[in-house]
């Protein structure tokens, strides 16, 4: 099971249950229960030019990535500024609230598992308390006391700058297997939210497919979200072909076949969600590997 959306700012709208706590908020739902998915809820969230969401826990863990603007998140004791590519964690039970700054705020949302939507329970509960707000802080990548944030560096998925040496005072964060590039066939991966940084119900990382790569067909026992954000890919969904672009939203459910190709002479790029977060052994399950069981066996059917 799958399902295609795109993000559409006029299909936003202030929900209700924020609508007596915050002001110059909407949000547009893309993915949710309604779509078939259990496990997670996502959302474009817009806050206008000192917009704001009143103080608010959740019974879920969730995270924010600022796609464009900047905004602040006060929670666990200090207010943190965020901006373009940047995201952080916001952890089960933590207390938090989001203002928006001069030129307001676009970002997607990610809620893991997904909102209830039954009438016996409730999962977010608008605590009327005030928080203080201390001067902001820009998340630090090298300080070791930024325990939740992370900023996205597109220059980190340059293979070749990474294939050098990094100087002892250059301003960037020591090099490590928790700054590694995972890259194969084509394919950089750069994980930003995972349990380093405190998520345990969910993953959040960019791909990018460099022209001619390729992921064969390959199913999971978790759920994933694709928000595209760069270039055209061809993708094999269930067995349909679709053409995916940017401001394209897919998810694929547990079970659903799918890959992707890059055709083009350019660069794909997706921000890509999944909940839960994968098991240590197993998260992939390609077909054409099976197949090949099948063809050792003599039961291949396939075509």
């Amino acid at each position: 099971m799958y399902y295609l959306t795109r993000i559409d700012d006029a299909a936003a709208a202030t929900p209700a249950a924020y609508a007596a706590s915050s002001t110059g908020f909407t949000q547009q739902t893309l993915i949710s229960r309604a779509t078939g998915s259990p496990h997670m809820g996502l959302f474009v969230g817009h806050l206008e030019a000192g917009g704001a969401i009143g103080t608010v826990v959740h019974s879920f863990e969730s995270s924010l990535y600022v796609l464009s603007g900047a905004l602040t998140i006060t929670m666990l004791g200090g207010t943190t500024w965020l901006g373009p590519d940047h995201c952080i964690v916001i952890p089960v039970g933590v207390t938090y609230s989001l203002r928006a700054l001069d030129q307001g705020a676009r970002y997607m949302q990610v809620h893991a598992p997904g909102d209830l939507d039954d009438s016996r329970r409730q999962d977010t509960f608008f605590t009327g308390e005030s928080l203080v707000e201390s001067t902001p802080v820009v998340p630090d990548m090298r300080d070791p006391r930024n325990q939740h944030a992370v900023r996205f560096d597109g220059h980190s998925m340059d293979l070749g700058r990474l294939a050098r040496g990094s100087g002892v005072n250059d301003p960037t964060a020591s090099p490590s297997m928790a700054t590694a590039l995972l890259a194969y066939s084509g394919i950089g991966v750069r994980m930003l939210i995972d349990q380093r940084v405190g998520a345990q119900l969910h993953t959040v990382f960019i791909v990018d497919y460099q022209p001619t790569a390729i992921a064969h067909p390959h199913d999971h026992p978790f759920e994933e979200a694709y928000v595209f954000v760069e270039g055209e890919v061809h993708a094999l969904v269930d067995g349909d072909e679709l053409v995916l672009h940017p401001g394209d939203v897919l998810w694929a459910g547990v079970g659903a076949d799918h890959g992707f190709e890059n055709r083009s002479d350019g660069l794909v790029r997706w921000i890509e969600y999944q909940a839960p977060q994968p098991p240590l052994q197993h998260s992939y399950r390609f077909s054409r590997e099976w197949e090949h069981v099948a063809d050792k066996l003599g039961q291949g059917h396939h075509h």
